[in-house]
């Protein structure tokens, strides 16, 4: 099989040449033909070229940029696969048969990349390396082949892309009109996937890429008209496809579980596809008003083309595990609304994941006081937004709302010297020294819970054995959080419990397992005055008297009870003997 590997040159021939150089020593040249297209260079790459003879060239007369040189070199490649490199790329060694293999997995693959130093759309990798020889030695603990550490995305950045040559007779080249370069990639993806292909990062192939030679890293201006062409092609933002994995870090399940969860505000699906590679297990679901993004999302999971705000949710009660609200709600007329409707279709223990901007953050504050606020384009908000929110705002809304938010994380943003100054003033000038963490948070991440199920709802669930399992973790886990006092369960079960003795008792075991020992301890007191016979309850007391060394009050229990089964002698006998030995 024979990969046609296309490089555009523009200068920069001290770049050209490692990467040719790497490319000869760490690929079988039976197994690939370098086509290298020259966009008119003027630094001595074109006399270099002309000395390779084992290079195919194109010299262009002028530089026709990015995209149109590729697609030279794209239509003179004889091989099965094409794949796009960056002439300031280093490659590794198993780097292209490692991409060849994954390409070929199924057939359902329509390109592959690997990890780098240096790539934006979560493509990079942290590295320490300080030299090439110390870079080589770093890939080689990586380019080991496992498709454990293959993930499906959305996109993959074009500094070194391989394709099969069928793939792109099918979806067509770069298109040029991106010309003279940037989101060529975006679209050639784009293009993949609707044509029903995956695209798939490599995170078991690791090359280096300097990164940032071709273009001027300040052309603002060409970002910004390719982007615009992006969307007036496609009818989508390309920044859709965005993978919050500060939003999925707070998912707390086991990576084999069964999940079903919602994204609202779903765009390309990105997020949701990351989900799909961790949690294996999951059924997924997403809402997002625009049908181009949704069209993309809808590959791998159920989407709704909707408005969450107008839309009928015919979804079970009770059925997500996680719903996800990331940078969602700042954009809805009436967040409080969309907030109480989706209650009824989390689980009990189910979880809103949240990601809010902070309208807080010192940019803004400066903004304002400089008299610069731009409602169009607010800083440290994105696009512009319905609704601001503050910490506290957050807090008083969703508590209102019957969620219950235990921890927020936050994501800051650099700052100088004279911003750390102007923070620090602020918050003195308020009185308030702790705002000063709430200046600097560019946007809150949390999860809300709903709040607790009232305490005698989970009694008689455990009284009746109805869900009794369920109902004794989510008492635990309100007793281990201190959510619910031990005089709390005692005065529910004086008021409200018939069978007073065996429900203590259950609940007491359950934190005696759980090691919540002063609980367990007095719940079997007060199970013991009702029933001193009962010799479950003596057998727990007495296990903990004896734990806390107060073996001869645990002994007098045992001794008491008028019928005595083998687990009674056994612990007295167990007790006796810890006193001796310890005399």
């Amino acid at each position: 099989m024979i990969t046609s590997i296309v490089i555009l040159t523009f200068n920069h021939l001290e770049y050209t040449k490692k990467c040719i150089d790497s490319i000869r020593q760490y690929t079988n040249k039976n197994e690939c033909e370098l086509i290298i297209v020259d966009n008119n260079s003027t630094d001595g790459t074109v006399s270099w070229l002309k000395e390779q003879a084992d290079i195919k060239v194109i010299y262009n007369a002028v530089n026709v940029g990015f995209p149109s040189g590729c697609n030279q070199g794209i239509a003179v490649s004889t091989g099965d696969n094409v794949l796009l490199l960056n002439n300031d790329v280093i490659v590794t060694s198993r780097w292209l048969d490692n991409l060849v293999h994954c390409l070929y997995s199924t057939s359902d693959i329509g390109a592959v990349g690997p990890v780098t130093n240096n790539a934006w759309y979560y493509q990079s990798v942290e590295v320490k390396y300080q030299s090439e020889t110390e870079m080589q030695v770093f890939a080689e603990t990586i380019n080991r082949s496992n498709s454990h550490l293959w993930e499906e995305r959305l996109k993959l950045v074009g500094f070194c892309m391989l394709i099969k040559k069928s793939v792109l007779d099918q979806v067509g080249p770069l298109d040029e009109r991106f010309s003279p370069g940037n989101y060529e990639d975006d679209d050639l993806s784009y293009r993949i996937r609707l044509a029903g292909f995956r695209l798939i990062l490599c995170k078991d192939t690791f090359i280096h890429h300097f990164g940032s030679i071709s273009f001027n890293q300040n052309n603002a201006r060409l970002l910004k008209e390719n982007r615009d062409k992006f969307l007036e092609k496609w009818g989508v933002h390309s920044d859709s496809t965005h993978i919050r994995f500060e939003v999925t870090a707070l998912i707390d399940s086991l990576e084999d579980e069964p999940l079903n969860i919602l994204d609202i505000g779903c765009a390309c699906g990105g997020t949701l596809l990351q989900l799909k590679n961790k949690y294996k297990n999951a059924v997924l679901y997403g809402i997002e008003i625009n049908k181009n993004a949704a069209q993309s999302a809808a590959r791998y999971a159920e989407v709704s083309v909707q408005d969450v705000e107008t839309m009928q949710l015919t979804y079970p009660c009770e059925f997500f595990d996680y719903i996800l609200l990331a940078n969602v709600l700042e954009y809805l007329k009436e967040p409080k609304k969309v907030l109480t409707e989706i209650k009824q279709y989390l689980k009990p223990n189910g979880k809103l994941l949240v990601s809010l901007p902070n309208i807080n953050h010192f940019s803004v504050i400066q903004r304002v006081l400089q008299g610069f606020w731009n409602y169009e384009d607010p800083p440290n908000l994105g696009q512009t937004p319905l609704r601001f929110f503050t910490l506290y705002e957050i807090n008083k809304i969703f508590k209102e709302l019957g969620y219950c938010v235990r921890e927020y994380r936050m994501t800051l943003s650099p700052e100088t010297g004279q911003d750390s100054d102007f923070i620090k003033k602020v918050a003195e000038l308020m009185g308030e020294p702790n705002l000063a963490q709430q200046y600097r948070a560019n946007q809150y991440i949390f999860a809300a819970r709903l709040q607790p199920p009232k305490l005698i709802y989970l009694l008689r669930r455990i009284e009746h054995d109805f869900d009794k399992a369920q109902a004794l973790d989510t008492l635990m886990e309100l007793i281990a959080s201190s959510s619910c006092s031990t005089n709390e369960i005692l005065t529910v079960i004086e008021n409200e419990i018939v069978k007073k003795d065996d429900l203590l008792q259950t609940i007491a075991v359950s934190c005696y397992e759980r090691k919540l020992t002063e609980t367990a301890l007095v719940l079997l007191v007060s199970a013991y005055q009702i029933n001193v016979q009962n010799s479950l309850t003596v057998y727990y007391l007495a296990s903990i008297l004896s734990e806390t060394g107060r073996a001869d009050a645990a002994l007098s229990l045992l001794e008491q009870l008028e019928e005595k089964d083998v687990k009674i002698y056994e612990l007295i006998a167990m007790i006796k003997e810890a006193q001796h030995e310890s005399e």
